[in-house]
């Protein structure tokens, strides 16, 4: 138990996470201001605007996270006569609680998206409002923005149109139930049974979602797999560190939630106004790219494309699933990351390489991530006919700002995973693992255990390597406060 005289827990952990956070430049706890505009807040916002539709009558439905209780986004669908599929996404009408410029908008503005660590999330809005009062939670009435779809067999979006209304969630549902239901490895969730017709909601969304993703494909979407394992905790005690798994039912809400970023963007389009987009760009290392796909046999096009890259990595997946973590890793570092940018009406799109569209934005998601509050501010504006409420210079500088501050935020999730990683291990100094290289650079040799599934660097025996090798280690080395793992070849 290397640099401790006892072994560390959960409140370590959480402590180690607000250092980082402040390090970074992000604010860990609200400010005295924000906890007074919180007691102003009694109830949610009931608007009487006669133009907000009654559609709590709909059989809507959640799916997130098991812990997850800031619901942002709602579904339901509807089979069409000429076999299309009407989709309405509702999205928590959040500015309906927090006002531009308010105490708890201003906090929003510097950290600009949740934190989300094992051991403490870190809420961009006080978990008052974002696991509540503008939290679409299961059997309140709630405002909300919504995006309706028809979708046609071919999985076009052939329609689309945005609006307010109040909605009603029949159910919270939880992704990895949904998705053992869905696949057929269980049965349909308690909370789905209860609601009538929403077995065959889900079956609908289901199947729509897995149309749209298919077609997404087809167009050079790419299909990535990160690894970003988290701590699992009983109380105070580390119980195990598990992979995230991408499942039926997480495909079914990632489908649902890009096509109505897509809609929204070309919706603010449509407006003539300049937007707030989210970005990744045709990558500028994309030689290196081809380069890489030579190694493996793979020819790509001097050009970039995704649909090339996508049908590469769909191979390298199917061929040596294992080492495909890895691969992705490599590919989204040559990539570059995504960014904000400001587009007008009238410009060529940047689109996004990675999900290969061009009309996106971030738009569903505002009690977490402070660009869907400012999309969701603009899209409110246009349909009550009032002036747009940020300039261009405004929203040149906020684009900078978010990127800036998610950049950060992705620092901090990453350096507590490594602290997360050396807690599982810390009181198995001197076992033995099997593991696969990861990284070879000037800087280091990297390796990733397989049980638990965690990183950590070669310090000794690193001669000769190379990455995908697959070896043993002993593990000689923890500290939790900085976050390191160091392993010695033995095998």
């Amino acid at each position: 138990m290397s640099g401790s005289r006892r072994p560390h827990s959960r409140s370590d952990l959480a402590r180690i996470a607000g250092a980082v956070m402040v390090e970074r430049g992000l604010q860990p706890d609200f400010p005295p201001a924000v906890e007074e505009q919180l007691r102003q807040l009694s109830a949610p916002d009931v608007d009487e605007d006669p133009g907000i539709l009654d559609l709590r009558a709909l059989c809507w439905c959640s799916i997130d996270n098991d812990d997850s209780r800031d619901l942002d986004q709602l579904t339901v669908s509807e089979v069409l006569p000429d076999g299309a599929v009407c989709l309405r996404v509702a999205v928590a009408d959040v500015d309906a609680l927090v006002p531009r410029d308010s105490p708890i908008d201003r906090h929003a503005w510097i950290n600009t998206t949740s934190v989300y660590t094992s051991a403490r999330l870190f809420p961009m809005l006080p978990e008052r409002l974002s696991t509540d009062l503008s939290s679409l939670n299961p059997g309140q009435d709630r405002l909300a923005l919504v995006t309706e779809m028809q979708v046609s067999p071919q999985a076009e979006v052939t329609e689309a149109r945005v609006y307010r209304a109040r909605v009603h969630n029949k159910a919270q549902l939880a992704y990895d139930a949904t998705s053992d239901w869905l696949v057929g490895e269980a049965a349909l969730p308690t909370a789905a049974a209860r609601v009538p017709g929403l077995e065959q909601q889900l079956r609908i969304q289901d199947e729509v979602a897995q149309r749209l993703r298919a077609r997404r494909h087809a167009q050079g979407s790419l299909e990535l797999e990160t690894f970003e394992p988290r701590a699992l905790f009983d109380q105070e005690r580390v119980v195990d560190i598990r992979e995230q798994v991408h499942n039926r039912a997480r495909q079914l809400i990632e489908e649902l939630m890009i096509a109505t970023n897509e809609c929204i963007a070309r919706f603010l389009i449509s407006t003539g106004e300049a937007s707030l987009r989210r970005v990744v760009r045709s990558p500028d290392r994309w030689m290196r790219i081809v380069e890489l796909a030579r190694r493996y046999g793979t020819q790509l096009p001097q050009t970039p494309s995704s649909q090339a890259l996508g049908a590469f990595l769909a191979q390298r997946h199917l061929a040596d699933p294992l080492r495909f973590p890895d691969l992705s890793l490599v590919i989204v570092k040559l990539m570059g990351p995504g960014e904000y940018v400001v587009e007008r009406a009238g410009q060529t799109p940047t689109g996004h390489f990675g999900l290969a569209v061009q009309d996106y934005m971030h738009s569903t998601a505002p009690n977490r991530r402070y660009p869907d509050l400012i999309t969701q501010r603009m899209v409110k504006a246009h349909l009550a006919g009032q002036p747009q409420p940020y300039t261009l210079d405004e929203l040149q500088a906020l684009a900078v700002h978010c990127t800036a501050q998610e950049d950060a935020v992705r620092k901090v999730e990453r350096r507590m995973r490594k602290s997360e990683a050396a807690l599982v291990l810390e009181s198995r100094k001197g076992q033995r693992f099997d593991a696969i290289v990861t990284g070879c650079t000037d800087s280091g040799t990297w390796v990733r255990i397989f049980s638990p599934p965690v990183e950590g660097r070669l310090v000794a025996g690193t001669e000769g390597l190379e990455v995908g090798l697959r070896l043993r280690v002993k593990l000689i080395f923890t500290d939790v406060e900085k976050g390191y793992v160091d392993f010695v070849r033995v095998g």
